[in-house]
Protein backbone atom coordinates (compact mmCIF):
# COMPACT_ATOMS: atom_id res chain seq x y z
CA UNK A 1 0.00 0.00 0.00
CA UNK A 2 1.83 3.13 -0.91
CA UNK A 3 0.36 6.89 0.72
CA UNK A 4 -1.11 9.29 -0.89
CA UNK A 5 0.44 12.10 -0.19
CA UNK A 6 4.51 11.74 0.17
CA UNK A 7 4.88 15.24 2.21
CA UNK A 8 3.44 17.87 4.08
CA UNK A 9 2.97 20.21 1.32
CA UNK A 10 1.59 18.16 -1.13
CA UNK A 11 -1.03 17.28 1.49
CA UNK A 12 -1.80 20.67 1.76
CA UNK A 13 -1.76 21.57 -1.97
CA UNK A 14 -3.88 18.85 -2.61
CA UNK A 15 -3.02 18.31 -5.80
CA UNK A 16 -3.84 21.85 -6.51
CA UNK A 17 -7.12 21.58 -5.33
CA UNK A 18 -6.08 22.58 -1.75
CA UNK A 19 -6.72 26.01 -2.03
CA UNK A 20 -10.31 25.43 -2.62
CA UNK A 21 -10.59 22.32 0.10
CA UNK A 22 -8.48 24.61 2.77
CA UNK A 23 -11.05 27.23 1.87
CA UNK A 24 -14.06 25.35 2.54
CA UNK A 25 -13.00 24.18 5.99
CA UNK A 26 -11.83 27.85 6.96
CA UNK A 27 -15.88 29.08 6.00
CA UNK A 28 -17.22 26.43 7.54
CA UNK A 29 -14.92 27.26 11.19
CA UNK A 30 -15.53 30.19 10.99
CA UNK A 31 -19.41 30.19 10.54
CA UNK A 32 -19.53 27.37 13.10
CA UNK A 33 -17.06 30.06 15.62
CA UNK A 34 -19.81 33.02 14.48
CA UNK A 35 -22.71 31.46 15.51
CA UNK A 36 -21.33 30.30 18.57
CA UNK A 37 -19.98 33.28 19.63
CA UNK A 38 -22.96 34.87 18.68
CA UNK A 39 -25.27 32.42 20.64
CA UNK A 40 -23.25 33.41 23.85
CA UNK A 41 -24.09 37.26 23.48
CA UNK A 42 -27.69 36.41 23.20
CA UNK A 43 -28.18 34.57 25.91
CA UNK A 44 -26.10 37.02 28.07
CA UNK A 45 -28.32 39.64 27.10
CA UNK A 46 -31.13 37.77 27.76
CA UNK A 47 -30.41 37.18 30.81
CA UNK A 48 -29.86 40.44 31.77
CA UNK A 49 -33.34 41.62 30.43
CA UNK A 50 -34.69 38.51 32.51
CA UNK A 51 -32.99 39.85 35.86
CA UNK A 52 -34.28 43.63 35.31
CA UNK A 53 -37.24 42.15 34.16
CA UNK A 54 -38.00 40.61 37.58
CA UNK A 55 -36.52 43.12 39.50
CA UNK A 56 -39.31 45.80 38.14
CA UNK A 57 -41.73 43.26 39.29
CA UNK A 58 -40.10 42.79 42.78
CA UNK A 59 -40.13 46.36 43.34
CA UNK A 60 -43.83 46.32 41.99
CA UNK A 61 -44.95 43.87 44.03
CA UNK A 62 -43.04 45.60 47.21
CA UNK A 63 -45.41 48.71 46.55
CA UNK A 64 -48.43 47.16 46.31
CA UNK A 65 -48.32 44.00 48.26
CA UNK A 66 -52.29 43.68 47.93
CA UNK A 67 -52.56 43.46 44.13
CA UNK A 68 -52.85 40.24 42.90
CA UNK A 69 -50.52 39.05 40.20
CA UNK A 70 -51.85 38.59 36.21
CA UNK A 71 -51.75 34.88 35.23
CA UNK A 72 -51.11 34.49 32.05
CA UNK A 73 -52.08 31.50 29.88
Amino acid sequence: MQPYFYSVSEFIAMGKHGVFVWSCWAITVGVMLAFIIYSRKQRQTLIKQLTIQQARQAQRTAKNPNSIPKQTL
